[in-house]
């Protein structure tokens, strides 16, 4: 009888081990799956949006752009790839919203220090004061570590576009055809470059839900990797 077990002992090793991974994969696929919103011009306030494109209801993404940092390097949708990030609009000069939408960037900078698939992306909306030795006096006031965190300027229409037009988070400034009105809009990009959110960048408790809708997307970009290896 012993030898019989001994015999059979690995087999019954590898079975239980088949076992746990047959329910694991049952369980993972009937617990739901929490999944954020992809949102889309039509899904955001007009007073946002780019009129031309507030009728579009899917495939928006972040287009392309080539703007300069704090440290007068180039940064590129390229710099974001495969990355999780969240963009905002400010000027250093600001004294209303914008000190405290950059104090709490600067809380998330301190909770996402360790994630390395998560950046943050501020924008200027005036770059004709905001150039590189701005940024980089700004950015050495307020601690901003730059391998993590873009302060850019760049050309006032390229700004302008991605404002209205690709993170739909500006409104338009009456008296100036290239101005803008920043709002407090912190707004989530996941990798694929949608919009996944949006926050109140002066609500230091808005940024709780921030993080937690960061780990709900990498959390949801595991799930797709495990169930793609399921299907192959």
């Amino acid at each position: 009888m012993l030898h019989f077990f001994s015999k059979y002992k690995l087999l019954a090793i590898v079975l239980m081990g088949l076992s746990v991974v047959i329910v694991s994969i049952i369980y993972s696929i009937l617990t739901p799956i929490e999944v954020l919103p992809v949102y889309q011009p039509s899904q955001v306030s007009a007073a946002l949006v780019s009129p031309e494109i507030q009728h579009q209801k899917k495939y928006h993404t972040v287009g392309d752009f080539s703007l300069t940092n704090q440290n007068g390097e180039t940064v590129t949708q390229a710099t974001y790839d495969n990355k999780i990030y969240i963009a905002d609009f400010f000027f250093t000069t600001c004294q209303t919203i914008c000190p405290i939408m950059t104090g709490n960037m600067v809380l998330l900078q301190k909770k996402l220090r360790n994630n390395p698939e998560v950046l943050l992306l501020s924008h200027t909306v005036m770059p004709e004061i905001d150039n590189v030795q701005q940024l980089k006096k700004y950015a050495i006031e307020k601690k901003i570590d730059s391998n993590k965190w873009n302060l850019v300027t760049g050309a006032k229409k390229e700004i302008y576009t991605l404002a209205r037009k690709q993170y739909l988070a500006a409104k338009e400034n009456p008296d100036d055809p290239l101005g803008l009105v920043h709002t407090e809009n912190f707004v989530l990009i996941d990798a694929q470059k949608r919009i996944r959110g949006f926050y109140d960048g002066t609500l230091a408790q808005e940024m709780d839900r921030v993080i937690h809708d960061i780990s709900v997307l990498q959390n949801e970009g595991k799930k797709s990797i495990f169930f793609g290896l399921i299907t192959y």
